[in-house]
């Protein structure tokens, strides 16, 4: 028995992923020059690298796009390129899609697909489409290592050495994690650049980890996601603003938190350095951030209140602000941010007290969702920092503010904020019934609904009515009476008998303005620290340079 064992093993090749990248690699060493393919020649080197039917991660993410390398993918020969399975973060430019119709790619894996969330849908429903999953970030990182290794991965930087030595600049964003799936289980790593150079100022991604290099025909596709004008804030997004900071930040002593990218949270961040001054909060509150450069919170940073900020990508405009803070921000001898998608993401699931985002609907039992009738957006990285990780140990003030028992073994929660006007722009009530992601997701054939937070998760909800304290409810019925006390004249707010509030009020599971010591009317755009991008401009002393469209001066 044992000598047949060993004359199996001996006929047994442990290498055939590795031979079978050699074959490819022999069919473009005609095309390429070492490591480096010529850019009219990417099509020809990509017909001959992918294989049908196999795994290709193309990146396209918050802040960069691989744009150069879809382009080129989808003027592939489908007879010769087809049915892959394409596994991408942001499904976010046309031809991420029209690689679908073309017959090029079958199945797709995601994270986000807000800019084409409503083609995405209408392609399912059209059966163009073969549905993965719908992941948060870190989930999809997470299966690259496990189920979803990669064949191939297209990825983008700012330059390469001759060597495929890679620097990512400000926006590294995913790149490493990306790379690092393909390259160590004998994937082809093919990576765009803006240009080839003989020195770089950092390497970020080593060549040995690089199959390919490719010089675009232009830059690759940068957009400034997280930049608001405080001009659009309102005063009712400034009410808010003051009810989350008295109500939320301070009363549980937050000190590290990650904020999403509305307009809500914009005018916390221009609050700070007014309101919250003077509530005597600074060193007290919002040290530590998990958070992309918002050009909001230069003022904050120039008035002292925070000392770190760890990015998952850059900011067009913010570079040189960063390069001369660098006791702020993470950044390499060159001075330029050193960001990073995946540890970010860590951080925002673990390492803060609290995070805040928005939706677009939500229900009697907190549970909300972006997915909305014909739109599958995606969720991208909220649901890993809007819940509470249970595999936490280390304890903060604000973690442990959420205990409610006085049970030796009670643990602490992080807080999990959501901010949202009672009714969208538009006219539609975000407090809804029943979410729409749950007809999306029959529509679609998912397994379950594409839910983004549940509400189990969510220990407040602030409105322009007030903040409801979920953590403190005893039972479902609390928390529903909780959240429809402050869901205004929404279909959940309709059923709230007003009689109860006052109760609400008294037991703590809901605080309006004057609870927490704020007068409506003192919610005025005077309070801003900036009210325009010009004053954001002034504050940072010229350093922040804004793209084009945010410029009215």
């Amino acid at each position: 028995m044992n000598s047949l064992n060993v004359s199996s093993n001996q006929a047994r090749s442990w290498t055939t992923r590795r031979d079978a990248k050699a074959k490819r690699l022999a069919k473009v060493e005609k095309i390429v020059k070492g490591r480096v393919i010529p850019t009219d020649k990417i099509v020809e080197a990509l017909e001959g690298l992918i294989a049908p039917g196999d795994r290709v991660v193309l990146e396209g993410n918050n802040q960069k796009q691989a744009s150069f390398l879809s382009k080129a993918l989808t003027q592939v020969n489908p007879s010769k390129v087809n049915h892959l399975h394409m596994i991408m973060s942001s499904i976010s430019r046309p031809e991420h899609l029209d690689i679908f119709e073309k017959g090029i790619a079958q199945k797709i894996d995601f994270s986000y697909a807000g800019p084409q969330s409503l083609r995405i849908a209408q392609m399912l429903e059209d059966g163009k489409i073969t549905m993965g999953e719908i992941h948060t970030y870190l989930e999809l990182y997470g299966r690259l290592f496990i189920d979803l290794i990669p064949s191939v991965a297209l990825v983008a930087a700012d330059k390469a050495d001759e060597n495929g030595n890679l620097y990512t600049g400000p926006n590294t964003e995913e790149t490493p994690t990306l790379v690092e799936a393909a390259a160590f289980r004998d994937g082809i790593v093919i990576a765009q650049v803006n240009e080839l150079t003989d020195e770089l100022p950092r390497v970020d991604i080593p060549g040995s980890w690089v199959d390919f290099v490719v010089v675009a025909d232009k830059p690759y596709q940068l957009e400034p996601l997280f930049t608001r004008d405080p001009r659009h804030i309102s005063e009712l997004q400034i009410l808010m603003a003051m009810m989350t900071i008295r109500g939320v930040y301070e009363r549980h002593n937050v000190q590290s938190l990650n904020h999403g990218i509305g307009f809500n949270t914009a005018a916390i961040e221009l609050l700070l350095p007014t309101y919250g001054e003077s509530l005597g909060l600074k060193g007290k509150i919002c040290k530590h951030w998990a958070l992309n450069p918002h050009p909001t919170l230069i003022p904050a940073i120039e008035n002292g209140w925070v000392e770190s900020i760890h990015c998952f990508g850059g900011e067009v405009g913010m570079e040189k602000y960063i390069e001369a803070r660098p006791d702020v921000f993470f950044t390499g001898r060159d001075g330029s941010l050193r960001s990073n998608r995946a540890l970010s993401q860590v951080a925002g699931q673990y390492a803060v007290d609290l995070f805040v985002g928005s939706t677009l609907q939500m229900d009697r039992d907190g549970n909300s969702s972006t997915v909305t009738a014909g739109r599958l957006a995606g969720f991208g990285g909220a649901p890993n920092m809007g819940h509470d990780p249970r595999g936490r140990r280390h304890s903060t003030p604000a973690w442990l503010s959420m205990i409610t028992s006085d049970n030796p073994l009670a643990r602490g929660r992080k807080l999990v904020v959501q901010m949202v006007e009672t009714y969208q722009t538009g006219n539609s009530p975000v407090f809804v019934e029943s979410l729409d992601a749950v007809q999306v997701g029959r529509d679609a054939n998912l397994a379950t609904t594409p839910v983004m937070i549940y509400g189990d998760d969510v220990t407040h909800v602030v409105t322009e009515e007030g903040i409801a304290y979920l953590y403190k409810a005893n039972s479902l019925e609390e928390r529903r009476q909780a959240i429809a006390a402050i869901a205004g004249v929404t279909p959940i707010g309709l059923e709230h008998n007003p009689k109860r509030t006052d109760q609400l009020r008294r037991d703590g599971l809901i605080a309006l303005p004057e609870d927490l010591g704020i007068r409506r009317t003192d919610a005025k755009r005077s309070l801003l620290a900036a009210k325009s991008v010009e004053e954001l401009v002034d504050w940072s002393e010229g350093l922040y340079e804004p793209p084009a469209k945010f410029r009215s001066w």
